[in-house]
């Protein structure tokens, strides 16, 4: 047993939101007050004198991809202000490259670039004995040299797959640049890292997410992932809470096991089914009513409609598996919201639970879908960075229609739970810099003003917190466990040497986590 005091704690208790001294025992928290807890507690527990720092529960991330980001930090990093910067680090990398080895790396976006793609020539000269394939920013678009597109097969006569776009020039001959299902074309041609690598790979990458704050994480990555998070976990390995999501592929397999929501250990559970509405804000195929600004024919990609998204549901319905969907582009997220509606008519008619389904992203609604969330109860699943790091190509692509674009504002007041994450490694893991996302609408730089990008939308320090907490802690069914420092919950905290309640926002920017504890247990002390 132990006794943190000389702390301020911000518990979101129900009860008692800030105090002072916090016992923990064993895993989980015994009690919470003040000094009077000497008396009771003090003979024993051993006694951790916090300096007057700030304490938080554990962050959770609740939409990222485990597996991709800890690979991404073995890839090369071409998030860069310009293509010649990009295309000097793959040159740099192929030169240190033996060839014929496949060169991997992560993070370009044209809309950095001046918009416009990037091509195979491109990487050609950079990486002449070397084939090289860059996943884009958004992870719903990549850019290959010609050897990568000769070692996939792909060439002038290779047909779209369905909901994916190869990307071609005037006489045929693909550019380079694959959209969406058009990916897994070189995806599949790719060394695979077997279920071992992967969890040494997870594993080397936790320390990196403790410093961040991170004690749980909403995970969407595929079987491989689970597998290797399986692994940590039957090897008390995996010190991170871990929501694991359901592959739509593997759903039918999912229910024949019996699989449910929940079923998991106090690190692994079992979390939604995940489907792909539509694609993304980037590379403009996230799916609208109306075409994209500029590009008339352009709708964007619309995977599947209500009618099949609800039949995907009532399957999982009845296994006792919730739903969740990737929906950026409003005429996604209209569909999802009519599977949604039939959803709750058919759980309502077989008496079958309420299950906690959600929505991941919610980038832009229609006016008349504004308030459905709250209606239907459902989580919505936000990413606050995302709004700062797109608001220009937001503004570029969907002119007028960004006043419900990253709505948090309006989806908390129409009464939808929030559940705040980073899509890493779409964006860093920095639930602090989702913070400040939140509650400034501004970049790093200041832009685009004091007031930040459609401030209406802003929310309060305590509003976006609990996006990394307690909503969190909601969207996994763990709020009796999770999100909070109550009696009974883990004892999952963070130590901060600064007040994200008191200090200026832009401080956010540079927070750390000065200690991390999970479950009873120091992790991470700076």
């Amino acid at each position: 047993m132990k006794i943190l005091y000389n702390a301020r704690i911000h518990t979101f208790d129900q009860v008692r939101q800030e105090v002072s001294v916090l016992v923990i025992d064993r895993d989980r928290v015994a009690a919470l007050g003040g000094t009077e807890l000497f008396d009771v507690f003090g003979t024993r527990a051993s006694r951790e004198d916090m300096s007057g720092r700030t304490i938080l529960p554990g962050l959770t991330d609740a939409h990222m991809h485990l597996m991709h980001y800890a690979l991404s930090l073995q890839r090369l990093d071409v998030e860069t202000p310009s293509k010649v910067e990009a295309l000097q680090r793959v040159s740099e990398r192929a030169a240190k490259t033996p060839p014929g080895e496949w060169i991997l790396g992560h993070g370009w976006q044209q809309n950095d670039w001046g918009g416009e793609f990037p091509s195979a020539a491109d990487l050609d000269q950079a990486a002449p004995r070397n084939p090289v394939y860059l996943t884009g920013k958004s992870l719903h678009v990549s850019w290959a040299n010609t050897a990568a597109l000769v070692r996939a097969g792909i060439g002038s006569g290779t047909p779209n797959p369905a909901n994916g776009k190869i990307l071609r020039a005037g006489n045929g001959q693909p550019t380079g640049i694959l959209l969406e299902t058009a990916m897994q074309i070189v995806e599949d041609a790719l060394p695979k890292p077997d279920e071992t690598r992967v969890a040494a790979a997870i594993e080397a990458a936790l320390p990196s997410l403790w410093q961040l704050g991170l004690t749980g994480a909403h995970d969407f990555d595929y079987r491989t992932a689970f597998i290797a998070l399986q692994i940590l976990d039957q090897d008390q390995r995996l010190k991170l809470r871990v929501t694991k999501s359901v592959p739509l592929d593997l759903l039918p397999h999912a229910a024949a096991l019996g699989l449910r929501t929940g079923f998991g250990s106090q690190y692994l559970r079992v979390g939604s089914v995940k489907v792909f509405m539509d694609g993304a804000l980037g590379p403009r195929t996230a799916a609208m009513f109306k075409p994209y600004e500029g590009e008339p024919e352009n709708h964007g990609i619309l995977n599947m409609d209500a009618e099949q998204f609800f039949e995907y549901g009532r399957q999982a319905a009845d296994a006792g598996l919730s739903m969740t969907g990737h929906a950026i582009g409003d005429r996604a997220l209209h569909e999802i919201l009519e599977g949604y509606r039939q959803l709750r008519a058919y759980e309502r008619e077989r008496g079958l639970p309420a299950l906690r389904h959600r929505i991941e992203h919610v980038q832009i609604l229609h006016p008349d879908d504004a308030g459905r969330l709250g209606e239907l109860g459902i989580i919505a699943s936000m990413q606050p960075i995302h709004a700062t790091s797109d608001m220009v190509a937001a503004e570029k692509y969907w002119g007028g229609r960004v006043n419900l674009a990253y709505s948090w504002r309006t989806q908390l007041d129409a009464g939808a739970p929030l559940a705040f994450g980073s899509d890493a490694p779409v964006e860093a893991p920095n639930p602090f810099w989702g913070l400040h996302a939140a509650v400034t609408r501004r970049r790093t730089d200041g832009s685009p003003g004091t007031q930040g990008w459609h401030p209406e939308q802003r929310l309060s320090m305590r509003e976006a917190l609990a996006g990394y907490t307690t909503g969190a802690a909601y969207a996994a069914g763990r709020e009796d466990q999770l999100g909070r420092l109550s009696p009974g919950h883990y004892a999952d905290l963070i130590v901060l040497e600064k007040d994200p309640f008191t200090c200026p926002p832009d401080e956010l920017l540079e927070m750390r986590s000065a200690a991390t504890m999970l479950g009873g247990e120091w992790l991470w002390q700076a």
